[in-house]
Parts: structure tokens; sequence; C-alpha cells
């Protein structure tokens, strides 16, 4: 009792530290100013912490060495330094005391100690690197040197300001990750990880290989729960992996496809880790948008691997699990189609019948739709109690496919707090941590109540399921915070190299040292890109991958695209970023999602990541596909008849390169075979690009028109020019220069918005001035750089003609495997 009323204390004090409230010691009457409010509590809350020590160290459950203790403690008060003085802080910024720099210095130095720990050396030693680099600048080679940086600059600018370490990644990491992190964890706890495997081994068990397929798809739903391709294998992989070994599946393919279907959960909206939210901060756009633009890379991905499994089922002659109950074909198929068009309709009802009691019932129709899914929250509590829970069956026992109403009816209930994210995401389009917040509420009142409602319907002992209900929603708390450790120390130590980029204007100089390695071209910097983030993300977590990369890549890809002309969405190459940083949990030597599997397939982790990373390949290219090709993210989506020609060429393409690197489609392929199937993926990916040298896209207009073509184009569009002109490095340089324009109005007013002026003479139309830092300055263009022309989109047939001779061709190749398979 005596521990507990001390740690009471100790946490109450904490909390009044940090809101800077003078309650107790003022009591409301002005003894203290904010300052000493927060210095008293922070001796009280030291005095407690000394108290509890003793106390917390002679239980055994409690055994922290003194060593920790210290450097935990030190470690929060370095960060709490920040809050108690940050009046103080805000006066003297950028000229920092003896203490301040002391703070830091200490608050670093544990930060780097804690990544170690929690994370292993590599993100440690990267940071560390780039902190050596940040002091050690005029000593480096001449490409990277820079005038260097004093102890004073350096840790006013990383641990004292927003710019390093308390930057935008720990500050998204705080604000939303860690909503969705404890979001995730609440779900598993409270059973939907083993539905979702159970209802996918239902769906799929029966077919060729169908644990493999079951694999895959309960990964992916997986992914809505934990956001990581590891947790992912750890979770799934033990249950999945010993049934693909029983229906035939190798250990290091078994293994592999377990890594495959993970890695791609974290691609997987709508929860894709932390780094979809970091990406929602660089890229300046919305959640939503986010998960649009990731939703149909993410979806193909999943297709393609499902076929890939299915090949490998053929080559093998695997059959499935034996299902519960025979149905013939037609029944089965019957019923998916049912199930589709039922959960279509169902979900139109939902939509436009919400959204017309909404505009009938006004402000209490928040009271009514509540009760509504309270109503429905029970009744499926009720129609589930009369079969096992998901928790209560061992899933890698299963000898038969579960019966697919009996697994719906044990755990659809799940489903209900995902609809209430993205309902809210999605519809009321409320931000992503007060989506968050309401899911989590919904979840802690099913853990809650859905132990004590079922032992009501099924006539057990109420008061037994409602203490386990409160153990349930502890456990997962905890969890989610466990979870969240890495996440916050790797955002943390990431923010020391975005600080270092910032202060040392090494993001710069890596434009121009990859420009100058690349010579210029776009598909070689891409694949710079890719491999840097694999080698980086065989050490560092995805989240910090990502940060690093996309802040010293992310602007080079894009100015270099704008360079030749090519508009690239910094979207796309931020997804390019994630993908590849994801790829490399799978990546050998050091695949850490590979080594998990291996470890529960009892595989060689070497073999198995090979194998894991030759299936990911169809994963791996379409990063470059939607560079090039933004509709796969679907951006320039004008119609209906356009997203469905988007989808389909998008799923076909995907559906033939995994033929042609699995050299099988209806029977093994020739060479010449897998080089068509090839072919044929590019083309239907890229349509456009052999339409463009039949029809070319652009057309080169007189300098002249450059007036006219600005105040034609609609709202954000994209001004493309040829220019020519002397550089700030006194060298003439001739290149093409997309500017941005705002919205609607005369040409020379849009051009005066984004900071540029022209000055027409006769035959000539050259820069008068450009304002510094303005969008077109960004751009490339400076003052006396001279107008060639001015580049529009031509009129020309669509592009997906294309697909008639592509289609064509694939039907003759599948009509030559079929005859010579028979």
């Amino acid at each position: 009792m005596g521990r507990m009323l001390v740690l009471v204390c100790l946490a109450w004090s904490l909390f009044q530290l940090w809101i800077a409230s003078p309650f107790p010691f003022s009591l409301g009457f002005g003894v203290f100013n904010d300052t000493q409010a927060r210095a008293i509590h922070l001796a009280f809350a030291l005095f407690l912490a000394f108290t509890a020590y003793p106390a917390l160290r002679s239980s055994p459950k409690y055994r922290i060495p003194p060593v920790d203790f210290v450097l935990a403690l030190t470690g929060a008060l370095s960060a709490a330094y920040l809050v108690i003085f940050y009046e103080s802080l805000a006066d003297r910024a950028g000229a920092p005391t003896q203490l301040d720099i002391l703070v830091a210095v200490t608050g670093m130095v544990l930060l780097l100690e804690a990544t170690r720990r929690a994370l292993g050396p590599p993100l440690m030693v990267v940071a560390g690197i780039f902190l050596v680099y940040t002091f050690a600048g005029p000593y480096m080679p001449e490409v990277i040197a820079h005038k260097g940086a004093s102890l004073s600059k350096v840790t006013s600018h990383q641990w004292l300001s927003t710019e390093g370490v308390f930057g935008v990644a720990l500050g998204v990491s705080t604000s939303f990750v860690f909503l969705f992190v404890l979001f995730g964890s609440l779900l598993d706890k409270a059973g939907a990880g083993r539905f979702f495997i159970e209802l996918a081994f239902s769906m799929l068990g029966h077919m060729r290989g169908g644990p493999a397929k079951a694999a895959v798809v309960a990964s992916g739903l997986s992914g809505v729960i934990s956001g990581s391709s590891i947790a992912n294998v750890v979770t799934t992989g033990t249950f999945t992996i010993p049934l693909m070994k029983r229906v035939g599946f190798p250990a290091s393919k078994a293994g592999a496809i377990e890594v495959a279907a993970s890695t791609n959960g974290q691609l997987t909206p709508p929860i894709m880790g932390a780094a979809a939210f970091l990406m929602v901060e660089y890229v300046g756009i919305t959640y939503l948008e986010v998960i649009k633009h990731a939703l149909l890379p993410a979806f193909i991905s999943y297709v393609a691997l499902i076929y890939i499994v299915h090949l490998e089922a053929l080559k093998a002659g695997m059959e499935g699990l034996e299902p519960s109950r025979k149905m013939h074909f037609l029944v089965r198929l019957s019923m998916a189609v049912g199930t589709f068009l039922g959960l279509m309709l169902l979900t139109l009802l939902v939509y436009f019948g919400v959204g017309w009691l909404k505009a009938l019932l006004g402000d209490s129709a928040v009271w009514w739709l509540s009760g509504s899914m309270l109503l429905l929250y029970l009744a499926l509590v009720g129609w589930a109690a009369g079969v096992p829970s998901p928790q209560e069956v061992l899933v890698s026992e299963l000898q038969q496919i579960p019966d697919l109403k009996t697994t719906l009816r044990s755990g659809l209930y799940y489903l209900l707090p995902v609809c209430v994210l993205v309902w809210c995401l999605a519809v009321e389009r409320l931000s992503p941590g007060l989506s968050a917040f309401w899911a989590i509420q919904f979840m802690v009142f099913i853990l809650l109540t859905q132990q004590p409602l079922r032992a009501l319907f099924n006539q057990e002992n109420v008061v037994s399921a409602a203490r386990q209900g409160v153990i349930d929603l502890f456990s997962g708390m905890v969890q989610g915070a466990r979870n969240m450790i890495g996440i916050g120390v790797a955002t943390a130590a990431a923010g020391i190299i975005v600080g270092t980029v910032t202060l040392t204007g090494v993001g710069l100089v890596m434009t121009e040292f990859v420009e100058f390695i690349s010579g210029g071209n776009l598909v070689l910097i891409l694949l710079f890109t890719a491999l840097i983030s694999l080698l980086l993300g065989m050490g560092l977590p995805t989240t910090a991958n990502y940060i690093v990369v996309s802040t010293l890549m992310a602007p080079v890809i894009v100015a270099l695209g704008a360079q030749h002309g090519l508009v690239v969405p910094l979207i796309a190459v931020h997804l390019f970023v994630f993908y590849f940083g994801i790829l490399a949990d799978d990546t050998p030597p050091v695949g850490l999602a590979a080594f998990a599997a291996s470890a529960i397939a009892r595989s060689e982790p070497i073999k198995t990541g090979l194998q894991g990373f030759a299936y990911d390949i169809r994963t791996a290219i379409l990063p470059f596909m939607f560079i090039f090709n933004t509709e796969l993210l679907l951006i320039g989506i004008s119609s209906v008849s356009q997203l469905v020609l988007v989808v389909f060429s998008a799923i076909v393409a995907i559906l033939c390169f995994a033929a042609a690197t699995q050299r099988y489609w209806f029977r093994k392929t020739l060479w010449w075979e897998s080089l068509l199937l090839l072919l044929i993926a590019f083309s239907l990916f890229r349509p456009g690009f052999w339409w463009d040298q039949i029809y070319p896209p652009q057309q080169e207009l007189e300098a002249a028109s450059v007036f006219r073509i600005a105040g034609d184009l609609e709202e954000d569009e994209k001004l493309v020019v040829t220019a020519e002109g002397m550089n700030l490095d006194g060298e003439y340089a001739q290149k093409k220069i997309v500017i941005p324009l705002g919205s609607k109005d005369e040409g020379e007013a849009r051009l005066a918005d984004v900071g540029l002026f022209l000055r027409q003479e006769p035959g000539m139309v050259t820069v008068d001035s450009v304002e510094w830092g303005s969008p077109a300055q960004q751009a490339g263009l400076d003052l006396d750089w001279r107008i060639n022309s001015v580049i529009v989109d031509a009129e020309r047939p669509s592009k997906y003609w294309m697909l008639l001779p592509t289609l064509l061709l694939l039907s003759i190749l599948a009509w030559n495997q079929r005859r010579n398979s028979t």
C-alpha cells in the first residue's frame, strides 16, 4: 500500500509539473509564479522518486539497477528542462547559457544510449556520424565540406529548438502515431488479430496453397493493427508458417511468403506506420490523401503476391486444407459474390443513411448514431456469444479450415472500431489524432464489455469476466506503450540527422553530388535512392530510414525531374522512399523480418531473405512505375472510365510481372516468353511510353506566348518553359524549368504572384527580376535569363488505345502457353 501511495503521489507531481499548475502549493492565491511552481514540483518529484526507488527495488517484479534508474531520471529531467524553463529559453533563443549547453549535451548523449538499447547500434552510429560531421565540416573533402559549428550552436540547434531532436518527426510521433499504435495494441488484445487470421483461413484455406494465401490476406489485415512488418511476422507467422509447411511449402519459402506479406502489411492503408503520418507534415497534404495515393499500389501488390503463391502451389502440385463442409464451386462463388455485394450495399446504406440522418436530426444526430452503434454492438456480441471467441481457437493446430459463417459470427464486432476510424477520417474529415481518439474510446468500451456480455449471454460468471476485461485493457495499454518506445526513440534520434542537414546545408551539397554522379539521369538517381534506402534500412527502423532518406533525396529527385520537364509530385517521391525503406526488412544480409520468419520456420535466414526479396521484386518495381505514371497513385484521374482503365491495366500488369519473375504461367515459361511478359507488364504500367513515340506529348510554343499560356492554365497547374542564362556559379546553363502557378488570374499577374517579372523585347522574352526565395527563383530562374519557349501538352488521342495491341499480344501468348501445356 505504501508503494502504491508513493507511486500515485509521484505520478500526480509529474503531471502537475507537466501542466505547470501551481496547485497545491499556491492554492490559487498566486503565491508562486509558473516557473517557481514548476521548480517546486520538480523538487517534490525528485524527492518522491528517490523515496519510491528503494520500495520498488525491494519488489521482485521491479528490479531496476541503480545506474539505469539514474540514467532514466537524468534523461527525463533533460527533456523536462525545456518545459520548465521554456519562457527563459525563448527569451535567450540562440544564446544558450552554460547550464543550457550542459543539459543539451547530457540529453543528446542519453538519447544515443537509449537508441542503442532500444534499437541496436546502427541508428546510434549513423546519428553519431552526423554529429561528428557537424563539428568536422572544415576538415571534410571539398565536395561535402562546410564551415563547421560551435558546441553552443549545435546544442542550441539540436536540443533547445524545434529543428533537431524535438522537431517534426518527434512531434508527429507524440501527436498522432502513439494514438494509432495504442489503437492497434488494444485491437490485438481484444482478439481481433486472431479473428483476422481465422477469417483469412476460412475464405482461402480450401484453395491450392490455401494457408499461404491466407497468410498473405491475414498479414494485410494485421497491418491495420501493427503497422510493423516485423510485428506482423511474429504475430501471424506463428500460425501461418507451420500450416504452410504442412501443405507442402519448403521451410524457406514458407518463411519468405510470410516475410513478403508482412512487409507489404506496412504499406496497407489506413494504418501504414509512423512514416505515413510524417508524410502529412513533410508533403503538406491530409492523411486521407496519403491513404488515397497509397491504396492502389498496396492493393495490386497483394494481388500479385497471392498470384505468386498460386503459381508456387501449381508448380508443386499442392492442395488446400480440408473444408469443414463440402460445397460446390458455384455455391462458394455465389457466397463470395453475395458477401461482396452485400457489404457494398451495406456500405452504401450506411453512408447515405447516416448522411440523411445527420441532415435530418442536426445536432442530436450524434446521440442517435451513438445509440445505433451501441445497439449494433450488443447485437453482434450476442450473436457471437454462441461460438468460441478467436482467443480460444488454436489456429496453428487447424486440421480443416474454419467455417466462414462461424468465423464471421465469432468476431464481426471487431470491425466496428475500424469502421469508426475510417468514417472519422474519410467522411467526417477529422484530424488523424482525433479520429484515432474516438476509435480508441470505442476499443476501451469493447475491452471492458465484451467478456462480461459474452458471460451474460452464456449465463456464466459475469464478475470474473469483467475482471478479465479490466486486465485485458491494462495489458493492451502497457503493450501500446512498449510498442511506442522504439518509434519514439527512432524519431528522436532521426531528429539529430535532420538537424544536421538544416544546420550544415548538406542537403544542397547532396543535390549537386547526386546530380554529378548520376550525370543528371533521373532513373540513375532513383536507383541510387533505392540503394541508399535498402542499405540504411538494414540497420535503421523504417521510420528513421524514411526521415533520413526523404530529407536528403526527395528535394533532389523533384528538382532533377523539373529540370527535365517531368513534374514529379512530392508525395510520389516520399512513397518511393517509404517503399524501399520497408523492403529493407527482408533484404539480406540484415533483413530483420527475414530473421524473425526463419526462426519460426527453422530455415536459413539468408536463404529465407533472398527468397522473400525475390517475392518482393513486384513491390520494388511499383515505385519506379508510379514516379513516371502518377495515375497509379490516383493523381490526375478525371473520370470513372479512366479510373477503371488505370486499375485494370495495373492489375493485369502486375500479374504478368509476377508470372515473368516466377518463370511460370500455365506452364513453365521459356526465356522469350518471360521477356514478352515483362514487355507486356511495362506497356500496361506505362502505356504512355510507347504512345509518346508516336504522338509527342508536348509541343513548344514561342516565348512571346508565355503570358497567354500562364493565364490559360488552370488553378495550381505548372508552367513549363525552356530558358538559358548565367547561374550563380558563373556558368552558362540551359534547361527546362517548371514554375508552379496559383489561382486563376491574368498571365502577368499570375507570374508576379510567384515572384517572376518578365520583359518582352522584339524577338525575345527575358527575366526582368526574380524575387529571392519565390517559387520562380526556387525553380531555377535568375535575373537576365532568356525564355526560349513555352512547353504545353499536345492534343492527341488517349494513350489507353495502346492497351489494345498489348492485350492482343498477351492473348496470343496465353493461347500458346495453353496449347503447349496440354
